[in-house]
């Protein structure tokens, strides 16, 4: 079985779906369907796109994206666990008001997946990442906001250009699929940028390899983080 047919199967049972629901929407037969989910058949790259859009994940984890990038093993504890690395970055950064920009917050939770990279080998969410303009981003991160919104998790507002967002209840941000570990390197990362400026940690990210070997839109192999220098992986950095 290929990595797309594993992963959809993967996903599809994930989500609650059958066969012929899935087949439906991207105009398929259940059984020209079920070739695919073995891995006998492709699909085009806009059922991809319709596929990851109704299976609630990105196109390269159905995929399967290179180097360090997970294949959908779990889609659902997944991006549950990926939610709680932006709720603990989001808790240990935030301004003394307990707010956060969006941008600065996606580059908090991008650090520590790939610093735990460098550490141990393997990543803290699995999520892809992509290299956008303000820096690399996570496909499911937007999504991921907009859920933690709607379930009442987090609140954003606008201010001026940023869009901020605060944790909605005070205590502890939840950590139960975070080992203590985990859970420390996020707290000392988050915790060592408080104070610092939005585009500084964007322009900290720009100059690392990952951003800077990767063309635009494409996704980043957890990989290359290995071959940064070992005071620029996290650590905002000092002047004289």
């Amino acid at each position: 079985m290929s990595n797309l047919g594993s992963n959809l199967e993967k996903a599809r049972l994930a989500r609650g779906l059958t066969m012929e629901q899935v087949a439906d929407v991207i105009g398929l037969s259940r059984q020209t369907y079920a070739l695919v989910e073995a891995g006998k058949r492709d699909v085009t790259l806009s059922q991809v796109e319709t596929l990851a859009a109704i299976l609630r994940v990105s196109e390269d984890e159905l995929r399967g994206a290179p180097d360090g990038v997970s294949t959908l093993s779990d889609p659902v504890s997944s991006v549950e666990k990926y939610k709680q690395i932006i709720l603990n970055a989001l808790q240990s950064g935030a301004d003394s008001d307990g707010k956060i920009t969006k941008t600065k917050l996606a580059k908090l939770v991008y650090l520590a997946d790939f610093t735990w990279y460098y550490e141990h080998l393997v990543p803290m969410s699995g999520m892809s990442y992509r290299k956008l303009p303000r820096g690399p981003v996570a496909d499911v991160y937007f999504r991921a906001l907009d859920e933690l919104e709607d379930d009442g998790i987090i609140s954003r507002e606008e201010k001026g250009n940023a869009i901020m967002f605060s944790l909605v209840e005070s205590g502890s941000a939840p950590a139960n699929r975070l080992s203590k570990e985990e859970k420390n390197l996020i707290s000392e990362i988050s915790k060592a940028w408080h104070g610092h400026q939005t585009q500084e940690i964007v322009d900290f990210t720009h100059g690392q390899l990952p951003w800077q070997i990767c063309r635009e839109g494409e996704v980043i192999p957890y990989g290359l983080i290995t071959q940064e220098e070992p005071e620029r992986i996290w650590k905002p950095q000092t002047t004289a």
